[in-house]
């Protein structure tokens, strides 16, 4: 095994899970990434595996992979940013480990990253989503427990991996201030306050669903069952009662959009909470965001704030147009302004 191959096992095994404490699903990821980029080096550019080396990449190379990539298999430019950003950590790591291979980090970081359309994020009005919560009928089991997931995920703004990884002893309703943990992206664990009305909800529903289990018990929360066995239910259960839930709001409410998807509810919390002011690195936090950048998607798909500022403005100004800057026409105070004098 040449150098090339002793450093992607280092990567893989020692640097990534050891020394960035990846999860599982982030290695795994990287290694999907690697494993494409040698399949190209050998199907593509017809090197053996004992002639691939540093020695072998070249800027040509990587921009010819990218390529190959949105070409040949068909993949956008959010996924080709993702493979770049794979393999620039991974020649930054072979350069802290022989400096003579600094020089294809150098290059793989010189390759630009391609600009993505712009994300337009989906969520519910506060009268669709009232509308959406009315549907399920909370005298059937299942609607009920479609209910209090529906409910739980928009209180907590979960993903909908989150809810259904949750166990009963994640709940603490018991406690002064209600809380969930959630076991997010990457093995972080947030901790969300819940609504006093969310509580309500848990309560029944573990009555229902969980009678007589501790609330320590490692039991998944949400289940279904299939010849009298309890199972998992499956994000295909879950996608299925959502369109079913918005099929019936439709015929309550002219708001309700097509599609609703289980990550529209924390889109939708989300957004609902920057609308009433929650700063946006708290609402990052409680999103669990490892960037506030990710964040700021719902300030710019708020048009109802932006509006509602213009408006503001307007009336601020009476309908007269601004004033003029104090400094037009005054060519000594633009001297001065500018540290000329």
């Amino acid at each position: 095994m040449n150098e090339f191959f002793k450093v992607i096992r280092s990567y893989l095994h020692e640097y990534l899970p050891n020394q960035k404490c990846c999860s599982e699903n982030t290695v795994r990821a990287y290694k999907q990434v690697l494993n494409l980029f040698v399949g190209y080096l050998r199907k593509v550019k017809n090197f053996s595996v004992k002639k691939i080396s540093f020695d072998t990449v070249t800027k040509e190379t990587l921009l010819e992979f990218l390529n190959w990539l949105e070409k040949d298999r068909g993949c956008g430019a959010s996924t080709r940013n993702h493979r770049l950003m794979v393999l620039r950590s991974f020649f930054n790591y072979a350069g802290t480990l022989d400096c003579s291979n600094i020089f294809i980090g150098v290059v793989a970081s010189s390759v630009p990253i391609k600009k993505t359309k712009e994300t337009v994020v989906s969520y519910l009005s506060e009268n669709a989503l009232e509308a959406l919560l009315r549907q399920p009928n909370v005298e059937r089991q299942k609607e009920l427990r479609d209910l209090f997931f529906m409910v739980l995920m928009y209180d907590t703004a979960a993903r909908c991996n989150e809810l259904l990884a949750m166990k009963i002893r994640d709940l603490r309703i018991g406690a002064e201030h209600p809380i969930a943990y959630l076991h997010g992206k990457g093995n972080k664990t947030r901790i969300v306050p819940l609504f006093s009305r969310t509580v309500q909800h848990c309560e029944r529903y573990l009555r229902e669903f969980h009678p007589g289990e501790p609330l320590s018990s490692e039991k998944p929360l949400f289940y279904t069952k299939i010849h009298d066995v309890q199972q998992p239910i499956s994000h295909d259960t879950v996608r299925y009662f959502f369109r079913k839930y918005e099929e019936k709001a439709q015929s309550f409410s002219n708001e309700i959009p097509e599609n609703i998807t289980p990550h529209m509810l924390r889109h939708t919390r989300a957004m609902h909470l920057y609308q009433h002011g929650m700063p946006m690195m708290l609402l990052s936090e409680f999103l669990g965001h490892a960037n506030v950048e990710t964040t700021r998607v719902y300030a710019y798909a708020d048009t109802e704030m932006k509006r509602a500022a213009i408006e503001k403005a307007d009336i601020l100004r009476n309908g007269t147009p601004p004033p003029a800057p104090v400094w037009v026409d005054d060519e000594d105070m633009i001297l001065r302004l500018s540290g000329l004098i």
